[in-house]
């Protein structure tokens, strides 16, 4: 497994939550959604302009921006 931003991830990528570096209300925030370490992530696609990524989590389909996608680090599955 490789370590990498979810930011990052591709298309149909799969992987495991590590970490997230986020601080305050927004690493509040990013764990209220169920985003937290050990979940398992799948990325379903991205707007046009990449902005923001859509992925699946615990059988819901969130979305988040790039900025808030770049504190949450993923185990990704080769």
């Amino acid at each position: 497994m490789s370590k990498l931003s979810l930011r990052k991830m591709h298309e149909n990528q799969t992987g495991t939550i590590a970490t997230i570096t986020a601080q305050g209300e927004l690493a509040r925030r990013i764990r209220d959604m169920g985003l937290i370490p050990g979940a398992k992530i799948t990325i379903r696609g991205r707007a046009p302009l990449i902005d923001p990524v859509a992925l699946r989590v615990m059988g819901c389909t969130l979305t988040l921006r790039n900025n808030e996608a770049d504190f949450i680090n993923v185990d990704v599955e080769e």
